[in-house]
């Protein structure tokens, strides 16, 4: 009883408060965060303060597609469960009218949360500005108030183009007490993260040499900079440590989120990449390897000592869907990050909190998948689940040679899709599947060899999706840094509606997809375990569950009590 009144309360709020319009919605995600309407895209600021999670967002107050860029805010006690707050920022300046744009969230000496963003004037020419809480002692951080100082950092360097001038990280503390951050920007095609000093977080200097920079990039979006622990998941804040830390720089560019790994000394302010530089040689590590993944941003955690990485999910079903839902946009689940076993890498997995919405558990262990068979996961809700599955496979020594062409996983993921057939693969998971399938979305797996070791191959084959001729079906994929002779392959996938993250190996490869199918929606959506190639594969585990829908609150303006004669 008490649920069904709390469900007409939050629909009467829906609809008289905020004046939405509820229809039949088979794209709207259950328990990924994204607001009740409009347009939303990167994350900014995310924080741990006083107990509360804080996650800002660009947001369109007034439209579902991109434009009149506000800081939307909203908390949370869990990282799954929310309320929508009152906007943080809205572009009201002349240094903003442009739009408040991405930025960042620095903890100052004595406790204080301070914005540093990024604002666009009418000619979008860009500028950093300050905004301070207009009540420290708020865990909600509810009020924000702009400095009378804004904007702080401006492009007046006639080398710095000043409309691509972007996206502050979060600021850190060298041993002499210098802040520093970076801002992302280009010179002559060049990307780069230009360095800014400040002793006291008001007047910055720009830096002779930017932190890094790469010729084969182009503009860089939304940098970010953080230590990772060397051995171990906890998170790290610590920007003055060099024994058993690395440090992670990313750059959002050509479509994805690439990161690289090196060493940084606060004494010198230099960071020296370990291996490769972005785009060089055979590696390129990203965040994920799917194609709607972007603009992420990482927080430490101080609360349970973890890194947490957030992303902004894009829709690939086209501006005017975008219009007639309503919406458009959405976060990622948030992840845990660290360093990888090897060194070599990040490891990205879904915050445990979200094993909270788990219901309806499906075990299946021990199971032979012969050349050619299939079989459905019966018994959980397939559009809204979360499946973790491990495969054994025996006989490796007959796995397909590789050839020395085959670099690019992108390619040969579309090249040798689910439907081909190799000797180990393909493998996997069909989600969002019709009864007929017809429809179908694959995540999959197919093992090589060459002269030296075995590779994994994990790819998504999108191109049966959707019936829709409206949806973007490019199939992407990534080659996995695991030694299937020693370690079983898994994979972990969150089905959300219209949203499919994938985590293989553990979480060492990470594909995020978009899919809108029209048969495969809500209940017609199925989910079946797939084998094609010639070769049998076993499923040592299955475990799969229906998830619950968070609870995301809407805001609700407090209207002033009328006064009494």
């Amino acid at each position: 009883m008490k649920i069904c009144v709390l469900w007409v309360v939050i629909l009467y709020i829906l609809v008289v408060v905020n004046g939405v319009h509820i229809t039949k919605q088979p794209y709207r995600t259950a328990f990924h965060f994204q607001p009740l309407k409009n347009w939303m895209n990167d994350p900014n600021g995310p924080l741990y303060y006083k107990g509360v999670y804080h996650l800002f967002y660009q947001y369109n107050p007034y439209s579902a597609i991109w434009g009149n860029m506000t800081w939307g805010h909203s908390i949370s006690h869990d990282l799954v469960n929310w309320v929508h707050l009152e906007h943080a920022l809205n572009p009201i300046d002349p240094y903003d009218l442009g739009g408040c744009f991405s930025g960042s969230i620095t903890i100052l000496p004595g406790g204080k949360p301070v914005i540093l963003y990024t604002g666009a004037d009418t000619q979008i020419f860009q500028s950093q500005n300050l905004a301070f809480p207009k009540d420290p002692l708020d865990p909600y951080l509810k009020e924000w108030v702009k400095s009378p100082h804004n904007p702080v950092i401006a492009a007046t360097d006639g080398d710095i183009d000043p409309s691509n001038f972007r996206d502050p990280t979060t600021a850190w503390k060298t041993t002499d007490g210098t802040w520093h951050v970076l801002i992302g920007g280009k010179i002559d095609g060049r990307g780069m993260a230009f360095r800014y000093e400040s002793k006291d977080f008001i007047n910055w200097t720009r830096s002779e040499k930017p932190l890094h920079s790469s010729v084969r990039t182009g503009m860089w979006e939304c940098p970010d900079f953080y230590p990772v622990s060397v051995n171990s998941k906890d998170g790290s804040e610590n920007y003055l440590e060099t024994v058993n830390t690395k440090f992670v720089l990313k750059a959002s560019f050509l479509d994805h989120d690439h990161y690289i790994l090196g060493y940084y000394k606060a004494q010198t302010n230099e960071f020296e990449v370990e291996t490769s530089d972005f785009l060089e040689g055979n590696i390129d590590w990203r965040y994920d390897y799917g194609g709607k993944f972007y603009a992420s941003k990482t927080f430490f955690d101080s609360g349970k000592n973890r890194r947490i990485l957030w992303a902004w999910i894009i829709e690939a079903d086209g501006r005017a869907n975008d219009v007639k839902k309503g919406w458009s946009g959405l976060q990622s689940i948030p992840r845990v990050v660290w360093l990888s076993s090897s060194g070599k890498q990040l490891v990205q997995w879904p915050i445990q909190e979200i094993e909270s919405l788990r219901k309806n558990k499906v075990e299946i262990q021990h199971k032979e998948l012969k050349s050619g068979s299939m079989f459905e996961v019966v018994g959980i809700t397939a559009a809204q689940a979360d499946v973790d599955v491990s495969f054994e496979l025996p006989n490796l020594e007959d796995a397909e040679q590789i050839e020395p062409s085959w670099t690019d996983p992108q390619l040969l993921c579309t090249q040798k899709n689910a439907s081909g057939e190799g000797r180990f693969g393909p493998f996997g998971l069909l989600v969002l599947a019709s009864n007929n399938l017809t429809e179908q979305t694959a995540i999959f797996f197919r093992v090589f060899k060459n002269q030296s070791r075995h590779i994994v191959l994990m790819c998504n084959d999108l191109s049966r999706s959707s019936l829709s001729k409206d949806v973007d079906k490019t199939s992407f994929g990534a080659f996995v840094d695991i030694y299937p002779l020693q370690k079983n392959i898994s994979l972990r996938t969150l089905i959300d509606h219209s949203i499919i993250e994938s985590f293989g190996g553990e979480g060492l490869a990470c594909i995020t997809a978009r899919v809108y199918p029209v048969l495969a929606v809500d209940k017609e959506a199925k989910l079946f375990v797939f084998n094609t190639g010639s070769l049998s594969v076993k499923i040592s585990k299955l475990n799969a569950w229906s998830m619950k829908a968070a609870t995301i609150v809407p805001f609700m303006k407090r209207r002033k009590r009328p006064i009494k004669n």
